[in-house]
């Protein structure tokens, strides 16, 4: 299953692409074109993600948590 998102893009007084994700408004980044922002934007949600779950680890430590994958359309 995928889940899409969807990516706002606004075109910069300076030429460059801006764009943040609309679930996730605080995953943002830029781009001379709008393929460059898409690629910046997925290393940038990449990294959110990651950063997430650490942070969700150290919330959990030395408490009994179990985990489960959680697929969604």
């Amino acid at each position: 299953m995928h889940q899409k998102l969807t990516l706002a893009i606004e075109k910069g007084q300076d030429g460059w692409y801006v764009g943040y994700i609309e679930e996730l408004p605080s995953v943002m980044s830029q781009g001379k074109t709008i393929e460059e922002l898409k690629e910046n934007i997925l290393d940038a949600l990449h990294l959110f993600l990651e950063v997430q779950k650490e942070e969700s680890k150290k919330l959990s430590r030395g408490k009994k948590f179990f985990r489960r994958k959680l697929e969604f359309a």
